[in-house]
C-alpha cells in the first residue's frame, strides 16, 4: 500500500513538472508580474534585503541594494502580499495582479512585531490582528532561543498553552485545559495522526526542523473536522527560500543537565521556481537530574530524524511532495527504589555503574517510528480563483518493551496507517469578500501486533464539508462559516488466549460546526475582537473500546462504544493595544462542552471498587462541563530605551463539571494559574559584529492547583513554585557577512527542586529513604546552541 501511494504522488508530481513546460504558452499569455520599491516611511530611503512574499503562492524574494524588487511569472488575480523588514513593522495587504504591476511600499520603524502574517484557520493568509480566532506565533528565533528539551516545551510560553509531560522526551499539549485527542498538531498543513489517546505519547515532529509555529487557541472543528476543541497548532518546517538562492544551516546543541547533544544539518534552494529542502538531525541524551533525585534513571533518549521536500513554484501555482521520518527511543522511567532511595527496575538483578550512565534506554522502553510524504498542490485559476488539493499518507508505528528476558519483544505494538486529504476552493476577492469551500477528512487502519493490546483493530473513514468567507467592512472584518462531518467507525474483533477481548460493532457520528467572528479598529492603535463558535469531538478508539491495564496509569480501563460525540459552545473575546511603546492583549473566553468524555470508576456489587486482575476498573462516561478563563499579555518598551522590552503573559484556565464526579466538580487536566514574566534587551543593528544581540532574564511563576479533580484520588495538589531563567544570544558577523549564530540559556537557574501539576512522574512511588512521592522535574540545565548558516546568489 506505501509503495502504491508514494509511487502515485511521484508519478503525479512528474507529470507537473513534465507538464509545466507544455502549458507554458498558455500561461505565458497570461502571465503578470509585481514590482516596486520597499522604502523607510521617514526618510524614503531604499531598504535592502527586505522580504517580499506572496504566503499561499510560497513565493518570496529580497529587495536589492536600490530597495527594489521584482516577482514574476503570476497569473492574473488578487493575492495576499507580505513585505518585512527586521526592525519594521510588516506590512500585508491584497494586491489585485494584471499584467505588468507596480506597488510600492512603505515600512514605519517598529521595536516590536505585531502584523504577523498566519495561515491557521483562515481560508487564506492573513494578519493576525485581522483574525477573530486568537493567533499566536513562534518565529523560527523564538524557537532557537528556547531553552527546552522537545518542540512542544518550547512553545509552552504561549499564553494559554501548557505541556503533559512524561520526563523531558514526551511532552503532550494543552491549551486551554483540553489535550490528548482535542488539541490538533498540524506539520506542514498535514494533520499529524499517532497515538493521540496514549499518556506516552508525544509529538512525532523533529524539533530542530521548525521555522515557525503557529497556535490558534479555541475550537477550530470549522477548518480542520474533529478534535480541534481546544485548538490548533501548526508546524511549519518546509518553507521555499527567496528565488535564485540556496541557503544550508548546520548546527549543534548541548544540554548541560542530562547531557543532551543534538546536530542538525539541512540545505535548502530555488532556481527559477524549482524548489527543495533536506534536513537531518540526531539527539542523544542520558538521564536527566533534579536536586532531590539525582539522576532520574531511564529517563534517557536517542533521536534520528530526516525531511524535506521537492518542488516547482510556477504562474500556474506549485506543486510540492513533502517527506520525513521520525524515530526516537526513549526509556520509560518506572520510579520504583530500594530502601536506600535509589531508583532500580524491575527485572535486573544488578544495574552496573556503566548501565547507569549510558545513554541507551535500559527496559522498560518505547520505540516509536513516523514516516510520512504528502502531495501539496496549488492551481491558480486566474479569475476563477485558487485550487489547493493534498494528499498525504502517515504510517505510525509504537513498540513498547517491558521484559528484560526478551528485550527485543514487544510487549504492545501499535500500527497505525492513515490517509489525509483536503481539496478547497478559494475563490477570487470581490467587493473585499474572501469565500472558500473544501472538503477534507481522513483513512485510517489500526492493528495490534503484539499480545498486549489497550485498544482493538478498527477501521476509520470520516469526510468534512465546510465553507468560510470574510467580509471587511471599512475598519470591521467580519469571519463565519459552517461544516458538516461524518465519522464512520469499525471496530474488529480481536481474540487473546483464544478469547474474544474486544468485540465487534460499527459506529456513525456526524456534527455541524458554526463560527461567527469580528475584528474592529477602534482606532489605528485599538483593536476589538469577538468570536462565538460551535465545535466538536468524536470519540477515540480507546473511549470507545478499550479493555485492559493502561500502563503506567494503574488503571484497567474499559471503553464505551454508546459515548457520544462531544459538542463545544465557546465564546472568545479579545482587545488588542498597540501604541509605540505599549502593546496589551486582553483575551477572556467561556466553552461549555455537551458530553464531555471522561473516566468514572466502576464499583461492584457491595460499593466497593471493581477489580479486574487486583487492578482498579474504570469505565469512560460522559456529562457536561465548562471551562472559563483569561489570557493576557503586556510589552512595555519605553521611549527612548527602545532596546528595552518589558514581557508579561498571565494564564487562568478553571474547568468544571456541571455535576460532581465523586464528589469533585473540578475537570482533570487544568493547569495552574501562571505568570511569566521577562526583562529583555535587544539591539539589532547598533554593534557591527554582533547583531540581534539580546540578553534576557525570566521569572516564571506557577500557582499552586488546589481546584484538582479528587475524585478516586486521580489527581492530588502541588505546591506552587518560581524559576528563574537567563538567556544571551547573537548574530556574529565577519566582513558584513552572517556567520554563525549563538545562543546560551540557563534554565532554573535557583536548581529549584519542584514538580509540574501536569507531569505524570509526580504520581511514581515514594520514596522510601525521604518520604517525598514522585519524581521531581529537571533541576537547572545549560544550554549552547551554535548555527552555522551558508548562503550563495545563483544568475
Amino acid at each position: 500500500m506505501l509503495k502504491k501511494i508514494i509511487g502515485l504522488m511521484v508519478l503525479f508530481l512528474g507529470y507537473n513538472l513534465i507538464s509545466a513546460s507544455t502549458v507554458a504558452p498558455v500561461f505565458d499569455e497570461l502571465n503578470s508580474s509585481i514590482e516596486g520599491v520597499v522604502t523607510d516611511a521617514e526618510t524614503n530611503q531604499p531598504l535592502a534585503g527586505a522580504t517580499v512574499s506572496l504566503p499561499d503562492l510560497k513565493v518570496a524574494v529580497t529587495t536589492g541594494q536600490n530597495g527594489h524588487y521584482v516577482i514574476k511569472s503570476l497569473r492574473s488575480g488578487s493575492f495576499t502580499i507580505a513585505v518585512s523588514f527586521v526592525g519594521y513593522k510588516s506590512y500585508v495587504t491584497t494586491v489585485a495582479v494584471n499584467g505588468a504591476t507596480q506597488k510600492d511600499f512603505k515600512l514605519s520603524v517598529s521595536v516590536v512585531e505585531n502584523q504577523a502574517v498566519v495561515v491557521t484557520g483562515v481560508a487564506s493568509s492573513t494578519l493576525s490582528k485581522a483574525t477573530p480566532a486568537h493567533v499566536s506565533i513562534i518565529s523560527e528565533k523564538d524557537l532557537q532561543r528556547s531553552g527546552g528539551t522537545n518542540l512542544m516545551q518550547a512553545i509552552a510560553k504561549v499564553p494559554g498553552v501548557s505541556v503533559i509531560t512524561t520526563g523531558p522526551a514526551i511532552a503532550k499539549p494543552t491549551i486551554r485545559g483540553l489535550s490528548y485527542n482535542r488539541v490538533v498538531t498540524l506539520n506542514d498543513g498535514v494533520r499529524q495522526e499517532g497515538q493521540q489517546w496514549g499518556d506516552e505519547h508525544g509529538v512525532e515532529i523533529d524539533e530542530y526542523s521548525a521555522r515557525k509555529v503557529e497556535v490558534l487557541r479555541g475550537p477550530a472543528s470549522l477548518m480542520y473536522g474533529s478534535d480541534a476543541l481546544g485548538g490548533v497548532i501548526n508546524v511549519l518546517t518546509n518553507v521555499p527560500v527567496t528565488n535564485n538562492t540556496i541557503k544550508a544551516n548546520i548546527a549543534g546543541n548541548l544540554n548541560s543537565n542530562n547531557n543532551m547533544q543534538g546536530g542538525y544539518a539541512d540545505v535548502a534552494g530555488n532556481i527559477n521556481g524549482f524548489n527543495w529542502n533536506a534536513y537531518g538531525s540526531l539527539k542523544s541524551a542520558g538521564d536527566y537530574k533534579n536536586k532531590y533525585d539525582g539522576s532520574v534513571l531511564n529517563s534517557r533518549f536517542n533521536e534520528k530524524n530526516f525531511g524535506g521536500y521537492i518542488g516547482l513554484n510556477k504562474s500556474w501555482g506549485y506543486t510540492h511532495l513533502l517527506f520525513s521520518s521520525y524515530d526516537q527511543q526513549v526509556g520509560m522511567v518506572d520510579g520504583a527504589r530500594d530502601d536506600a532511595g535509589n531508583f532500580i527496575l524491575e527485572g535486573y538483578d544488578t544495574l552496573t555503574s556503566a548501565m547507569r550512565q549510558s545513554r541507551h534506554p535500559l527496559i522498560p522502553n518505547q520505540h516509536i517510528q513516523h514516516f510520512k510524504v504528502a502531495l501539496d498542490n496549488s492551481f491558480n485559476l486566474g479569475g476563477g480563483g485558487r485550487i489547493t488539493a493534498l494528499v498525504a499518507y502517515q504510517h505510525n508505528q509504537r513498540r513498547e518493551f517491558g521484559d528484560v528476558a526478551t528485550p527485543d519483544v514487544p510487549g504492545s505494538y501499535f500500527d497505525l496507517q492513515t490517509i489525509n486529504y483536503n481539496l478547497g476552493w478559494h475563490l477570487p476577492v470581490k467587493n473585499d469578500w474572501k469565500t472558500a469551500f473544501g472538503v477534507n477528512g481522513m483513512s485510517q487502519q489500526n492493528q495490534d501486533k503484539a499480545v498486549e493490546a489497550l485498544i482493538p483493530e478498527y477501521g476509520l473513514f470520516d469526510v468534512g464539508i465546510y465553507g468560510v468567507t470574510t467580509k471587511t467592512i471599512n475598519k470591521t472584518i467580519i469571519t463565519g462559516g459552517v461544516r458538516f462531518d461524518n465519522r464512520n467507525i469499525d471496530s474488529k474483533l480481536t481474540y487473546s488466549d483464544g478469547a474474544p477481548l474486544f468485540q465487534a460493532f460499527k459506529k456513525n457520528l456526524s456534527s455541524f460546526s458554526g463560527s461567527i467572528g469580528l475584528t474592529h479598529d477602534i482606532s489605528d492603535q485599538v483593536t476589538l475582537k469577538a468570536n462565538a463558535s460551535k465545535g466538536f469531538r468524536a470519540p477515540n478508539m480507546a473511549e470507545l473500546a478499550a479493555n485492559g491495564v493502561h500502563e503506567g496509569t494503574f488503571r484497567y480501563e474499559i471503553g464505551n462504544q454508546y459515548l457520544k460525540s462531544e459538542d463545544a459552545y465557546a465564546l472568545d473575546l479579545g482587545l488588542d493595544v498597540n501604541t509605540q511603546h505599549v502593546s496589551l492583549n486582553v483575551s477572556p473566553y467561556f466553552n461549555h462542552i455537551n458530553n464531555y468524555i471522561f473516566l468514572q470508576k466502576l464499583l461492584n456489587t457491595a460499593g466497593a471498587d471493581s477489580l479486574i486482575s487486583n487492578v482498579t476498573a474504570y469505565k469512560y462516561d460522559q456529562q457536561s462541563a465548562n471551562l472559563y478563563g483569561v489570557e493576557a499579555s503586556l510589552d512595555i518598551h519605553p521611549h527612548p530605551l527602545d532596546w528595552l522590552h518589558f514581557e508579561n503573559t498571565f494564564s487562568y484556565t478553571r474547568g468544571k463539571f456541571t455535576n460532581a464526579v465523586d464528589g469533585s466538580n473540578n475537570l482533570p487536566l487544568i493547569a495552574p494559574m501562571r505568570l511569566l514574566t521577562e526583562l529583555r534587551t535587544e539591539f539589532p543593528t547598533q554593534l557591527h559584529a554582533f547583531r540581534n544581540l539580546y540578553a534576557r532574564v525570566e521569572m516564571n511563576h506557577v500557582w499552586a492547583q488546589n481546584d484538582y479533580f479528587s475524585g478516586y484520588q486521580t489527581e492530588t495538589p502541588v505546591p506552587g513554585y518560581t524559576l528563574f531563567n537567563a538567556g544571551i544570544g547573537s548574530d556574529i558577523y565577519v566582513g558584513g557577512t552572517k556567520r554563525a549564530s549563538l545562543v546560551l540559556a540557563l534554565n532554573n537557574i535557583g536548581n529549584v527542586a519542584y514538580q509540574d501539576f501536569l507531569g505524570r512522574l509526580r504520581y511514581a512511588p515514594e520514596n522510601p529513604a525521604t518520604g517525598r512521592v514522585g519524581v521531581f522535574e529537571m533541576g537547572r540545565n545549560f544550554t549552547a546552541r551554535l548555527i552555522i548558516p551558508f548562503e550563495w546568489k545563483v544568475q
